[in-house]
């Protein structure tokens, strides 16, 4: 396969090979072709395209929100939060705020009181500023929370709530749309096509994650270097669509799971958008792999029995990141009581690498095929690569499998469900 400055992907042990692989070739092609034809696929060309105002626009308002606030509260559901909670939680602290961000909380993505009502006492001694982000302004749980959480801003800041309230939406029309207008707040726009799990390279992640202190120009650099990377049609030179033919053959040769794997406690937040990704897109017409995810080493002692030794129903995706901001070598103990001092030196990301290693190598030997997928470094740049690569071969994948990677019918079955039973609840109360 082809190997790249940015992502490498490899296959230990595993029974794929690049004859098998690149036979799909032609058909890879035709997909390419059909899918640059469709509705919803604004998010292919949407980082090479001059973002540089709207890129400005969200800088400056996220330099306001972190002069007079406190917190960042946003309120999303589904893609309207998940990308910006990844990037956030992969690349700030793991305690404490990064430098130049300040806190950002998330609420509407449940429809828990208690968590709710925590929030707001947790905000009382805050100044706050709220990003409402939804499409249409109708999903239940975002709406409900913004309810709340504008009566509060309302109550607290009076006429100067509004300058605080920040929507993203939709350019034209919505509930959400019609309620920013009306109250004259500040909007940035969730383009026509692009759906929400392929949106987190716009303003819907990229205004939360400028406020936590993340570096949104660096990270729409590395989505670029993707965008153009990842354009060709040719199978062998792209490796999006590589990944997605080999978990294509793996799920025909009657695998149904896949693990998304890695060895950074910061990135649990990163394997909940692909999830969603993968699983609002493939999960169709009774067809596509499960989307899970493990978090090692914590996992290998864990769930790590079941992959060793379980049902030989899923495949792994191993994802490394070689260098590490803030990795610590292990020090010297004159006293070695632990028998450790052979580490000594060696950094916790070095032996969490050789972790990886040996976790594929035994994976492997115990018949669960292995994709390993790694990168240079933990930071923006490269985080913005991934992000894109997985959305294009997300799309191929689910082309593949000849489903739709744009709709989510299953999501609005539940919703339309809920709807009738709060109506029917309404009805006897009356």
């Amino acid at each position: 396969m082809c190997s790249k400055e940015i992502v490498k992907i490899t296959l230990p042990n595993c029974s794929l090979d690049e004859q098998t692989i690149l036979t799909y070739k032609g058909r890879v092609r035709e997909i390419h072709s059909h899918i640059l034809q469709q509705n919803s696929t604004g998010w292919i060309d949407f980082p090479i395209q001059n973002n540089e105002s709207l890129l400005d626009s969200i800088n400056y308002i996220a330099s306001e929100i972190k002069a007079c606030a406190d917190v960042l509260v946003v309120i999303g559901v589904g893609g309207s939060f998940l990308g910006a909670r990844a990037i956030q939680e992969a690349l700030t602290p793991y305690f404490g705020l990064a430098k130049g961000g300040i806190e950002v909380v998330y609420v509407g993505l449940n429809m828990s009181g208690a968590y709710i009502k925590e929030v707001l006492a947790y905000l009382d001694s805050k100044q706050v500023y709220v990003n409402v982000i939804s499409k249409s302004g109708g999903t239940m749980e975002p709406a409900l929370a913004f309810r709340v959480m504008r009566l509060y801003m309302e109550e607290r800041y009076g006429d100067k709530a509004k300058e605080r309230i920040i929507v993203t939406t939709d350019a034209e029309k919505g509930i959400l749309k019609g309620i920013a207008d009306k109250a004259g707040y500040r909007q940035f726009v969730i383009p026509d096509d692009i759906g929400g799990r392929y949106s987190v390279l716009t303003a819907v992640g990229l205004l939360p994650v400028a406020v936590a202190g993340v570096d949104i120009i660096e990270l729409m650099d590395g989505a670029r270097h993707a965008a153009t990377e990842l354009a060709q049609s040719d199978l062998a030179f792209n490796d999006a669509y590589q990944y997605a033919v080999m978990r294509h053959i793996l799920h025909e040769q009657g695998y149904s799971v896949e693990l998304l794997a890695s060895f950074e406690p910061g990135l649990s937040k990163f394997h909940e958008w692909w999830k969603q990704l993968f699983g609002e897109s493939e999960g169709k017409d009774r067809k596509g792999l499960y989307p899970s995810t493990v978090s090692f080493s914590t996992d290998l002692h864990a769930i790590g029995q079941y992959i060793q030794d379980g049902r030989r129903i899923m495949f792994e995706t191993l994802l490394h990141f070689h260098e590490i901001e803030g990795d610590m070598a292990v020090p010297y103990d004159a006293r070695d009581e632990d028998g450790l001092n052979y580490l000594t030196n060696r950094t916790f990301n070095e032996i969490n690498a050789i972790s990886k290693q040996g976790t594929a190598l035994a994976h492997a030997e115990g018949d669960v095929p292995v994709i390993q997928i790694e990168l240079p470094k933990l930071d923006a740049y490269h985080l913005g690569y991934l992000i894109y690569f997985f959305m294009k071969a997300c799309a191929m994948s689910a082309c593949l499998l000849e489903v739709n990677p744009f709709d989510q019918p299953g999501v609005e079955a539940y919703k339309q469900k809920m709807l009738e039973l709060l109506k029917v609840e309404k009805v006897v109360k009356e």
